[in-house]
């Protein structure tokens, strides 16, 4: 039985990209040799770098200001390398929001290298909801500002940019990244990494403003100096060749058989809705964990009466086929992740088995 993968990553990839991605296994046909094994120093390879961050200017309408870098470490190295850049040496403060589990993890990073303020923390409402406007209290003479777009944890969502304009905004889009169209000149630094909508882990994109780099101090090791990897075209060491070739195709899919981003961003609504409705319709059977108006569209978090009742739930689904859909092991409950590559009829038959188990729980 083939399994539908809902778990909060690694993600699904689309049926087209894990066949092109089999088939390079195999033999790439323009260089006669596996993908795992061809140079990163290539000129094919180097083809591939530049085909990829085409493509995703492309989907982002992303302007010359920017640079696109392949990095490696995750979303996890980012924590430190921003504040190597950014907040080393300086006398301002960052100033961060702390949402929810992955946001969390970034502050403690930020706090070596200087001064960190959490302009709000979520802590208070069990990280149930996000910020508005008027609840953030942002200094026009902060170092950066700093928010996770997407909390896979919770299932929060931002649907609007929050912060200051003025003040370098950064943001960790690794669960929500090309999946819907944003601005992306309202960003200094976006970065994110790949197993969630763009491929296989392995592989971090950072879209970064090339004029934030005339600030770098000095005595950074190469390694965690983006302009290392922005001067050597992300190929300053040994880079994750598969992970960016899946990264490629994931890029091509996107374009060319979705159509773009507001089209990935309508079958994405349209995915959520499901699972949503399903819960908002079960009379307390199951309790979505996020406020409405912060749901996110990638992760649906949800619990249900009793811990019993739950491991029914995901024994059930498991033998419906149904796979990654415990929640994280800090919260519990279910979560099922629909990022980008999760097809509408999986979530359709999903949401069947949903209120089916409502109906008869045992």
């Amino acid at each position: 039985m083939n399994h539908l993968n809902f778990s909060g990553g690694p993600g699904v990839l689309p049926e087209t990209v894990l066949a092109q991605a089999q088939q390079a296994i195999a033999l790439v046909p323009e260089t006669g040799l596996s993908i795992l094994g061809i140079s990163h120093r290539s000129e094919w390879f180097a083809g591939v770098v530049a085909e990829a961050e085409r493509n995703i200017r492309e989907l982002l309408q992303l302007p010359d200001s920017h640079a696109v870098l392949f990095l490696q470490g995750g979303a996890s190295l980012q924590f430190s390398m921003i504040p190597m850049l950014l907040l080393r040496g300086t006398a301002k403060t960052a100033e961060y929001l702390r949402t929810g589990y992955w946001s969390g993890k970034a502050i403690p990073e930020a706090t070596l290298e200087g001064q960190v303020r959490v302009v709000w923390d979520g802590a208070a409402s069990g990280f149930r909801r996000l910020p508005g406007a008027e609840e953030l209290s942002c200094s026009a003479d902060a170092a950066y500002f700093h928010y996770v777009s997407n909390e896979t944890v919770e299932g929060l969502q931002f649907h609007e940019i929050p912060g200051n304009d003025a003040v370098p905004r950064v943001c960790d889009m690794s669960s929500d990244f090309l999946s819907r169209p944003f601005d992306p000149r309202r960003f200094d630094l976006i970065y994110a990494h790949a197993q969630k909508n763009l491929g296989p882990a392995g592989v971090t994109v950072v879209v970064i403003r090339r004029d934030l780099l005339e600030k770098a101090p000095a005595g950074l090791p190469a390694l965690l100096d983006y302009r290392s990897h922005l001067n050597a075209h992300s190929i300053y060491n040994t880079p994750p060749v598969f992970a960016i070739y899946v990264v490629l195709l994931v890029t091509r899919w996107l374009l060319n058989e979705i159509g773009g981003l507001e089209n990935m961003a309508a079958l994405n609504r349209k995915k959520a809705a499901l699972l949503y409705q399903a819960i908002d319709a079960s009379a307390g059977f199951y309790q979505g964990w996020a406020d409405h108006a912060n749901r996110s569209l990638m992760n649906v978090v949800f619990k249900l009466g009793t811990p019993e009742l739950e491991g029914a739930f995901l024994k059930q689904a498991g033998e419906r086929g149904f796979s990654g859909l415990a929640g994280h092991r800090s919260l519990g409950g279910i979560r099922a992740s629909i990022y980008n590559a999760m097809t509408l009829p999986a979530v359709e038959a999903l949401a069947a088995f949903m209120e089916e188990f409502r109906r008869a729980p045992c």
